[in-house]
């Protein structure tokens, strides 16, 4: 299936806001000794984009200008097991147990991010999800003001028309199973700002459900419809609507049916699905029925970026996402007080 001519325009962009970035994000791959991540991050350097740091004892035909970091030599090491121990105080965790999950690739880079010898971190080339987001959750942590961590696709549809020039960002596919009304607020607080740093677009986000305003009665409404409210005291200057329908959402003559008079329907580039299973499911059939592509997903909520990669990623999909990962910093760097 060929890829849209969005999505090569979104990762052109990508690379030019990067690029026109003062700072060169130091991005640390968990996963060092992985022939894709050592050919993204040869790239990485010969295109200067970031400056890549890996973790696992260096090879002989290291890219130039590739840092690498034995953690069972490192001299920050030590520092880490300490940070570790602060970090899990609450856990009780020992100084054998600390030293035990800082030997580990994961934890020692999300250790990195977490003492500021790096700026963000990229894995799960090799570890899974699971592995690559608990190392983020505790070393990291959420942001500030966040109690959630979530994720975002961007998805780049074959129809320029569509979204933000052909792009539009679905929420949440890959972290949060079942999101009480809080949460989904959170999930669309989170998604707004990724849509502004990763689309460059002002956020239209619309909730999505089977019912379009008060059109269906079920608790599952009554959620997204808590949600809308819980979003709209926090943030009142952020353009989201709901409870919509994907049509209403999307498509400009149902919404003049469906949902008159609202700012969002018709023309949403930002879609909150009501749980894991619907968002899930909606990019792949948009993804594999459309001919959409699909990039990510990208983590969000988290104090310092991380991202998590699919274990049968290419070079180029650990390349695109450590870019992605250089963007979140920038945005981290300006929300900074």
């Amino acid at each position: 299936m060929a890829v849209p001519e969005s999505a090569r325009a979104f990762v052109a962009d990508l690379i030019s806001r990067v690029r026109q970035s003062q700072n060169r994000w130091r991005i640390v791959f968990p996963e060092g000794n992985d022939e894709r991540v050592v050919a993204a991050a040869g790239r990485l350097v010969r295109e200067n984009v970031a400056q890549p740091l890996l973790v696992g004892k260096a090879p002989s035909n290291a890219p130039e200008g590739v840092q690498f970091f034995d953690p069972a030599s490192s001299p920050l090491t030590r520092n880490y097991v300490s940070l570790y121990r602060e970090r899990r105080r609450a856990k009780g965790i020992t100084e054998f147990e600390a030293q035990e999950a800082v030997r580990k690739p994961e934890f020692f880079a999300a250790l990195m991010v977490a003492a500021g010898d790096a700026d963000g971190t990229v894995g799960g080339a090799v570890l899974s999800s699971r592995e690559v987001l608990k190392a983020a959750l505790q070393c990291i942590g959420p942001a500030k003001g966040t109690r959630l961590v979530s994720s975002v696709f961007v998805m780049a549809m074959p129809d320029p028309g569509a979204g933000h020039k052909g792009l539009m960002a679905f929420a949440d596919g890959s972290v949060v199973i079942d999101p009480s009304a809080p949460e989904l607020a959170e999930i669309a607080i989170a998604t707004a700002e990724s849509t502004r740093t990763l689309i460059g677009a002002e956020p239209v986000v619309a909730l999505l459900s089977f019912s379009t305003k008060g059109s269906g009665r079920h608790k599952q409404v009554d959620k997204v419809s808590e949600a809308l409210r819980i979003v709209k005291a926090r943030v009142p200057e952020l353009n989201i609507d709901g409870e919509l329908q994907a049509d209403a959402a999307l498509v400009p003559e149902v919404a003049k049916l469906k949902a008159l008079g609202s700012t969002v329907a018709g023309r949403a580039n930002t879609l909150i699905f009501p749980d894991l299973n619907s968002a899930n499911i909606g990019y792949k059939l948009v993804e594999r029925l459309a001919g959409a592509s699909a990039m990510g997903p990208f983590l969000q909520g988290l104090a310092k970026p991380a991202n998590d990669l699919s274990r049968g990623c290419s070079s180029d999909d650990v390349f695109h996402t450590a870019v992605v990962t250089c963007l979140q910093c920038q945005q981290a760097l300006s929300q900074r007080p």
